[in-house]
């Protein structure tokens, strides 16, 4: 595989480390970034690259794990930590207030569920038919109104300041408005965020919620689609397969600390804007 191709995973790997965890849809920067200008399919053949878009995103994950990595242990059971050292708290802020209450590993598996079901039963009819810009382009003007609305109609009382506050109720609740984003573009971060907030948590609690149940639910998607499709790998890909998971894993350590320091401040209207705006920009230049 020639530098040329190494060069195209590493930008693939860079929009996804700067999307996977904005509410923007790193799937779907990643499949307009690559069905307009670096051509994957070209050189890797249609299932391997559908592949990549999926495995790179172990990298991202990678990266959640080393920045709550506190959590991880703790939601394991394999060490107790007391509630301000879980996160580190963002510059300029306050210390966490000592509520009762943490976050269970059981309210992280209610959350998991609905998505993870629905994903395994329509994982191919996915894969086949809406791995394409026309429909990212209509996931990411739905995805949008969504996080508008979620802005708009958020309950004016926050039942969750902090994500050790979320009940069960809550958790399954963003675990059933997770399954829309199955739909490429409509975004995993995107929906779930929203649909916290629009249950009674805080922009800051719904994305830690968000964060931390993405590596389980991205994990389990990366190695089922490596274990289907196990026969598209060689070694001639293997180096292109590196390069984007070490490009994701550095670029999404770096947005993430930035997007959670920022979230609860400018909320999901700015990033709503973003994604109308690509869609028509996309639109009008690929259509």
């Amino acid at each position: 595989m020639d530098l040329l191709a190494i060069i195209k995973a590493v930008i693939l790997g860079l929009v996804e480390g700067l999307t996977e965890f904005a509410p923007v849809s790193s799937t779907g920067h990643m499949i307009i970034v690559d069905d307009m200008w670096l051509k994957s399919q070209e050189f890797l053949g249609k299932y391997t690259a559908n592949t990549f878009k999926v495995v790179i995103q172990l990298g991202s994950i990678l990266a959640v794990v080393v920045i709550f990595r506190n959590r991880f242990i703790d939601l394991l059971g394999l060490k107790r930590f007391s509630r301000g050292s879980l996160e580190p708290v963002p510059d300029g802020q306050p210390p966490q207030i000592h509520t009762p209450g943490r976050l269970r590993l059981g309210q992280v598996l209610v959350g998991l569920i609905p998505a993870g079901v629905l994903g395994m039963l329509f994982e191919n009819y996915i894969d086949e038919y809406l791995f394409s810009t026309s429909t990212v382009l209509i996931g990411l003007v739905i995805g949008a109104i969504f996080m508008i609305c979620a802005d708009l109609f958020a309950p004016k009382r926050v039942r969750a300041q902090s994500v050790d506050q979320i009940t069960y109720g809550q958790a399954l609740g963003v675990g059933l408005i997770q399954c829309f984003s199955l739909w490429p573009g409509f975004s995993r971060s995107g929906s779930t965020i929203s649909g916290g907030v629009l249950l009674g948590m805080s922009h800051r609690a719904a994305a830690d919620f968000t964060f931390i149940m993405a590596v389980p639910i991205m994990a389990g998607a990366s190695f089922i689609s490596l274990l289907k499709n196990w026969q598209y790998f060689t070694m001639d890909a293997l180096p292109f397969f590196i390069a984007g998971f070490i490009s994701a894993f550095v670029f999404a350590l770096l947005s993430m600390r930035f997007f959670l320091k920022l979230i609860n401040r400018i909320k999901l209207l700015p990033f709503a804007i973003y994604r109308i705006v690509l869609a028509v920009a996309v639109y009008i230049i690929f259509f």
